[in-house]
């Protein structure tokens, strides 16, 4: 590799927590309530906004193509499949103002969705493997936290001014004027992520013939512990991919929330996670990964639990409980997983582990949702009866949510934690 100063590798990790911080902002509109805001404007059934929240998931399938690509410099490559992304992003704001059909736009609205993600993960592994060959592996745990941090406190202030912005353009029947100023926002937030890309180093590699990734794939799979982290990201991605699709419309409809009230429970979510962030991070740099990832599951489950006794009466409470566990939980379930790929994987195919870690869990968690959507809309059209009871379809995916995410436990448990540990 060529070598780079480290006043030049220090400009290039201030970057990349700021790319990955701008990158945020533009992921935060495209999904959740924001998401759900769009879709139930074009007259999306809850399914169907469930299933095209799920298109993030199988986006993931993709990032195995970048296993095909092998040359000795991804900068470029990666700006410029990162701005094309981007703005089919800030596009969909474009689409309920345009003229035409529902069918129309439903159909466009899906295929420029599918579009954006195809894009982004087909860069992503590569965009990583790039940024973060910038970072020492020794403290791999405590940068991921400082990045997350500088992240959450921005998307905790752009989301509630972006979610108060479009409820006070709702509440005066001027959404369109709302949805051009979300894209034109998302539109200067692209300018300002690329150029943080620009001005990254990359340290280039020696490696420019073209191989089969087909065997670089089949080496990775013969690595036992990797084959472990991909049946971890895979039950979680499953365990997140039952019920989370399904909770910006359930807020939203079901328990009568506002745009902006749901924004204060993210922020709540994130406060938290913010607050435990680095701990998680200097923890798993004195520990493992694989521990921080089997607590902070635990948690999870329990945050999953608490969505299991929300109704029209307790929502905002129990809602408020999950937000706040779930970001205990994320504080270090982001930063851990990700590392557990670049504890197991050979340094020169990090990027081709990551995606195909990416890939089978984001595979699962799509079809899962796909399983499920179905499921929501017979127990809407049985007056959310389940077994005679009165539930609302999400409190009994919440349910199924919280078991899978203790089998995530318990695997990483006896693959990981238990054998670093004999």
């Amino acid at each position: 590799m060529n070598e780079i100063s480290e006043k030049r590798l220090k400009l290039g990790r201030t970057m990349y927590i700021l790319q990955a911080d701008l990158e945020y902002l533009i992921s935060l509109l495209v999904g959740g309530s924001f998401l759900a805001t769009l879709t139930t404007r074009l007259g999306f059934s809850d399914g169907l906004t469930g299933v095209l929240s799920s298109v993030i998931s199988l986006g993931c399938v993709f990032q195995l193509i970048s296993a095909f690509i092998r040359r000795s410099s991804y900068k470029w490559l990666v700006i410029a499949l990162s701005i094309i992304n981007q703005a089919l992003f800030s596009a969909l704001y474009l689409i309920p103002l345009i003229a035409g059909r529902r069918m129309f736009k439903t159909v466009l609205f899906a295929a420029v969705l599918f579009l954006a993600y195809f894009i982004y993960n087909l860069a992503h592994p590569l965009k990583i493997s790039w940024l973060m060959s910038l970072v020492d592996d020794k403290k791999r745990g405590i940068f991921t936290s400082n990045k997350e941090i500088v992240s959450l406190i921005s998307g905790m202030i752009f989301s509630f001014l972006m979610g108060a912005l479009i409820d006070r353009f709702a509440e005066r029947g001027a959404v369109k004027t709302a949805f051009l100023l979300t894209a034109g926002v998302m539109f200067a937030v692209t300018v300002l992520c690329t150029m943080t890309m620009v001005l990254s180093p990359e340290k280039k590699t020696e490696q420019t013939e073209k191989c089969n990734p087909f065997s670089a794939i089949s080496g990775l799979i013969h690595n036992r512990k990797l084959m472990a982290v991909i049946g971890i990201f895979v039950l979680y991605y499953i365990s997140v991919y039952i019920a989370t699709p399904f909770y910006g419309v359930y807020q939203i409809k079901e328990l009568g929330m506002s745009l902006k009230y749901v924004t204060v429970l993210t922020f709540a979510g994130s406060l938290v996670r913010i607050f435990v962030s680095r701990m998680w991070g200097r923890l798993a740099d004195k520990t493992s990964f694989a521990e921080i990832t089997e607590k902070c599951m635990l948690i999870l489950a329990f945050g999953y639990v608490a969505v299991v006794f929300s109704t029209d009466v307790t929502g905002k409470i129990t809602f408020l409980l999950y937000y706040l566990l779930q970001g205990i939980a994320m504080g270090g379930i982001s930063s851990a997983t990700f590392n557990l790929v670049f504890d197991y994987a050979p340094t020169r195919e990090r990027a081709a582990a990551l995606a195909l870690c990416q890939a089978a869990s984001g595979l699962c968690g799509f079809f899962t949702t796909i399983a499920v959507s179905p499921l929501v809309s017979v127990i809407q059209s049985r007056q959310n009866t389940v077994f005679g009871i009165h539930m609302y379809a999400q409190q009994l995916l919440s349910l199924v949510a919280a078991l899978v995410t203790l089998g995530t436990v318990l695997l990483t448990h006896l693959a990981l934690v238990k054998k670093r540990a004999s």
